[in-house]
């Protein structure tokens, strides 16, 4: 099952929040420092990176104090890789594929790749219904997937998008 929601990603109750993060799992956005912030210390010393990630990885961590026990960092950019429809569809695959590893069931995720420097919201929401379409045909794990949205317009259009694209 996959949903829409206008909401706070931080507060929405799954059993992991996929996160999209830089190569040194620095937030994409100003919106998900949220994240940051209600995870608290303990989820931010599991942010600690010795190396860079490459994009189009992702990693799990725990999620601290969220509503989630878990994240999943989805590597969607670095310093020399700015963020591009190629990376940000690999690191929606290497997340999923993580969510299946993990018998994760159920998953919230924002728009990946969206913000200052990122792409449009059609071609990232576009992305996003492509790779959970390629993804759930032949996977058991994530069963639910909420998409978290900022305002309803954009609810509207993934809405359209998964009609279209998944039915």
């Amino acid at each position: 099952m996959i949903r829409v929601v206008v909401d706070d990603i931080a507060f929405v109750t799954a059993d992991a929040v996929l996160r999209p993060a830089t190569s040194t799992l620095e937030p994409t956005t100003a919106a998900l420092r949220r994240l940051e912030q209600v995870g608290g210390p303990a989820f931010w010393e599991q942010l600690k990176v010795r190396q860079e990630l490459a994009v189009g990885a992702a990693v799990v961590t725990g999620g601290g104090d969220l509503a989630s026990q878990l994240v999943i960092h989805a590597i969607i950019m670095s310093a020399s890789e700015p963020v591009s429809s190629g990376g940000v569809r690999r690191a929606l695959t290497s997340a999923l594929q993580r969510a299946a590893d993990w018998e994760i069931a159920s998953l919230v995720c924002p728009i990946v790749g969206v913000g200052a420097g990122g792409l449009d919201a059609g071609e990232a929401s576009a992305i996003l219904c492509d790779v959970l379409r390629a993804h759930l045909t032949g996977a058991n794990f994530p069963r639910d997937v909420c998409i978290v949205v900022e305002r309803d317009e954009e609810r509207e259009m993934v809405e359209a998008l998964l009609s279209r694209k998944i039915g």
